[in-house]
């Protein structure tokens, strides 16, 4: 059974940093374009990063540009979204999402990724 976690989640000021964890179970994240989004109060879930397997590219949303990585550890099934320069417009639920392709298509949407994970809460006040 596919599944994906996500960890890493909470409370940061502004200018802080977090780093998400996207574990997977029952398939090999490394095969596979994993996309980040999230989904602000009142607002539409939004793409933030779409990484190609094996780390071979990743296109990032113009707002996040510069201030988050996405990284793999294939030896623990893991991606990782590291979020520097936080600001309190990057407050949302994070999730995680596999595509069936190990590429990432231009302008990728919610529908080229059919495995999500729950989501973890990001909150950046002071």
């Amino acid at each position: 059974q596919l599944q994906l976690v996500e960890s890493g989640g909470g409370l940061v000021q502004p200018g802080g940093s977090l780093r998400l964890s996207c574990a997977a179970s029952g398939f090999t994240l490394a095969y596979r374009a994993i996309g980040w989004f999230r989904q602000a109060p009142g607002k539409e879930r939004e793409g933030v990063s779409c990484n190609s397997r094996n780390d071979e590219n990743t296109d990032y949303a113009d707002s996040v540009k510069g201030r988050f990585t996405t990284s793999r550890d294939n030896s623990m099934n893991t991606v990782y979204l590291e979020m520097t320069s936080l600001k309190p417009e990057d407050t949302a639920i994070y999730y995680c999402a596999a595509s069936p392709r190990n590429t990432c298509p231009a302008g990728a949407r919610q529908s080229d990724f059919g495995s999500w994970g729950p989501g973890t809460q990001v909150t950046v006040s002071s």
